[in-house]
């Protein structure tokens, strides 16, 4: 593994993968204002790397990719410091919404509060059988903020709120019925499905796939007609690449 800081490292493949551990950070790989800016600066540095088609986020153990956010510094906040704090894990999340190619969140164990709001910052949520959800923070007498803002979009404003105001957690097959994850692996075999959707990925255009990812996002942001009006010219765009006419090409020859 390359070591991009002290809380960030990286592995990488012949395919263009990238596996990006949360390094550094306990065994639950818990975000302090310092992991949480390793990691953003990772994203950030290999966000102009055009050769990387899929970034797997992970943790270092396999407690958790993140736990949650750093109860020992956040006790310690006071007005200002609580929004710096918060400040920095909000660009983290953001620097995964806006990294050019899909990134996959691992997610065996616990994914809580800061954790669960970088998971939804991720395009595809891959759980364990056993993984546990939800937002806990109201039980210390904080709000859920940031990302948590995604949550009505992935499962609906009604079970949203549930999770951000019971604070009780949810068990994996109960998150993939809800939406907030995409898949459950079987009892051993995370990293295997995980490879599955590495793989569905790779076989798709690797510019079609950035595009998509910036649609997508207008998609969450911008009022109906106008992300409607928006693709018109993302299609006409596409073809730059030359993939269309290669792929589409391709199609057709083996139709024959």
């Amino acid at each position: 593994m390359e070591m991009l800081n002290p809380h960030c490292g990286i592995s990488r493949d012949e395919r263009g993968v990238v596996r990006l551990a949360v390094c550094n950070a306990g065994s639950l790989n818990i975000v302090s204002s310092a992991v949480t800016d390793g990691v953003r600066e990772g994203f950030e540095r290999l966000a102009g790397d055009a050769s990387i088609r899929v970034v797997v986020l992970t943790g270092q153990s396999e407690k958790s990719m993140i736990g949650g956010a750093d109860i020992k510094e956040m006790a310690k906040l006071d007005p200002k410091s609580a929004e710096a704090f918060i400040t920095r894990l909000r660009d983290l999340c953001e620097a995964i919404r806006r990294f050019p190619a899909p990134v996959i969140a691992r997610l065996p164990g616990w994914c809580l509060g800061g954790g669960l709001e970088v998971a939804a910052a991720c395009d595809i949520r891959i759980a364990a059988h056993d993984a546990k959800f939800g937002m806990p923070e109201v039980k210390v007498g904080i709000p859920s903020v940031i990302h948590a803002a995604l949550l009505p979009r992935l499962i609906g404003s009604g079970r949203a709120r549930f999770l951000v105001m019971t604070a009780e957690n949810i068990d994996a097959p109960t998150a993939l019925a809800w939406g907030l994850v995409d898949k459950v692996a079987p009892a051993g075999g995370l990293d295997d499905a995980v490879e599955h959707t590495v793989k569905a990925l790779l076989e798709c255009g690797a510019e079609a796939l950035r595009i998509q990812k910036q649609l997508c996002r207008h998609w969450d942001e911008l009022p109906l007609s106008e992300a409607v009006n928006l693709s018109v010219s993302e299609f006409g765009k596409s073809y730059l690449s030359g993939e269309p006419q290669r792929m589409l090409g391709g199609f057709l020859e083996r139709k024959r």
